[in-house]
């Protein structure tokens, strides 16, 4: 077990190619890559949070032949139960585990998945890093712009792998579709929009309850400052609390936001606005359910998302979906396809996949989409290369739907520094910039 944890540490390291046999992963399938020479060497694998999405993506972790989902950790005994009855349908015969600071004690596990609540993503993925894990982080990678630069800090000072969700990066002809943009096929791209749309109910009211005897609530707020417990909150509506949550931008928004600053080549921007607010109904939600985020990088880009978690209505004919206007004509990239057309809306060029993929199944929208983007963080692995979905280019698509939060919660545009990304001269919205950590729970002592 030594030997094979010293040959992994080693690999990525030095950047030896295990893998990659001079193959480029962007035209290779999930199934082809598992019989690549050299990619037979198991990784151990432990997932935090699987109550939904987590339950599906510790399935397609360990469906990979090279992979041993040695370890499920979640905090509430039903959801625990989810996670290791998909790992044993997959083959699997997972440990169980509540505390993760316990998993990550554990020497035989090589790479964490995070797929617990957002405002755990940052503070576990700082603590892996630090206790020597890889990580494969579900988006959006932190809960605020702080924890972004922390975690690339992290992951660089201890030299690990960190993947964040963001799928389409390692879709094959979506990434056919971006070359063809930067290689010029529409001109100069001036404006890109993007948008996300759902049906979701009302909240209610929540009551102040006692906490179910099948959970730990004191494990499950973790590093957020602590607050009692609601009968509206667990498990999926803490989305659209501040204290928790991110609200839809960047629930969704960030996998739209990140397809157009790859796309568009663009790191920080000058200005970002947004309008909107809670509309549909009355309730606890207090993250908005209509916004319109808008995002200017120089003098000559424009970048829009538009978000409705309350109204389903099809926008282009598609749940969701990223256009891109250039000087000479439009691309328009869906879940699984690309169209090109020119000034005179006129299709010059498609291209599709087979592949199905459900915008709005919060467990898994694609499969397949979810296993090429595992691929790619198990071959950065072994082969020390930087993942589709690295925390640095990731941390900078996040942080602009993050800004774009920051600016919808005081109520005025925000100036930005397009060198760091950083706010200027607004101390309203540089406090919204952290938080503050339950005590014991501070992340600087990972760092």
């Amino acid at each position: 077990m030594t030997n094979r944890r010293e040959f992994i540490k080693k690999a990525a390291a030095s950047g030896i190619g295990l893998s990659i046999g001079g193959l480029s992963f962007g035209a290779t399938s999930a199934k082809s890559y598992a019989n690549i020479v050299g990619a037979n060497e198991k990784i151990n694998m432990a997932v935090m949070g699987t109550n939904g999405r987590g339950a599906g993506m510790a399935k397609q972790f360990a469906k990979q032949k090279n992979v041993d989902v040695i370890i499920v950790c979640d905090v509430e005994e039903k959801a625990l139960a989810k996670g290791v009855k998909n790992v044993e349908e997959a083959g699997g015969h997972p440990k169980t585990e509540k505390d993760i600071r316990k998993v990550l004690e554990n020497k035989d596990v090589d790479g964490l998945l995070i797929t617990a609540p957002d405002h755990w993503h940052a503070p576990a993925t700082i603590m892996a890093c630090q206790a020597g894990k890889h990580v494969y982080c579900e988006k959006p990678c932190s809960h605020n712009p702080h924890e972004g630069e922390l975690s690339i800090k992290a992951a660089r000072k201890y030299n690990r792998i960190v993947q964040v969700g963001a799928q389409r990066r390692s879709w094959p002809v979506l990434m056919e579709g971006i070359q063809k943009l930067h290689e010029g096929i529409i001109g100069r791209v001036y404006m890109a929009k993007s948008w996300y749309t759902n049906n979701r109910g009302s909240i209610g009211f929540g009551k102040q309850i006692s906490v179910p005897t099948t959970l730990d609530f004191d494990l499950w707020q973790g590093p957020a400052p602590r607050k009692a417990y609601k009968s509206n909150l667990i498990h999926y509506n803490w989305h659209w609390f501040w204290h928790w949550g991110t609200g839809e931008a960047l629930n969704n928004g960030t996998h739209e936001i990140d397809v157009i600053r790859w796309g568009l080549g663009v790191d920080y921007p000058t200005y970002v606005s947004s309008e909107g607010g809670r509309y549909r109904f009355m309730d606890d939600w207090e993250t908005p359910d209509t916004q319109l985020i808008n995002i200017k990088f120089g003098n000559n880009c424009l970048v829009t998302w538009e978000g409705r978690s309350c109204n389903s209505a099809n926008s282009e004919g598609r749940d969701r979906g990223v256009i891109f206007y250039g000087e000479n004509g439009m691309m328009d990239t869906g879940g699984n396809s690309y169209r090109i057309f020119d000034q005179k809306n006129k299709l010059v060029e498609e291209k599709t996949s087979k592949d199905i993929i459900d915008g709005r199944d919060p467990s898994s929208p694609s499969a397949n989409l979810d296993a090429v983007h595992i691929a790619d963080f198990l071959d950065a692995i072994r082969n020390g290369s930087k993942p589709h979905g690295d925390i640095e280019e990731l941390h900078k698509s996040t942080l602009l739907v993050q800004l774009g939060n920051i600016a919808w919660r005081t109520g005025h545009r925000l100036n930005i520094d397009p060198s760091n990304g950083h706010i200027i001269n607004d101390p309203e919205a540089e406090h919204l910039w952290s938080r503050t950590y339950e005590p014991g729970w501070e992340l600087s002592k990972y760092l």
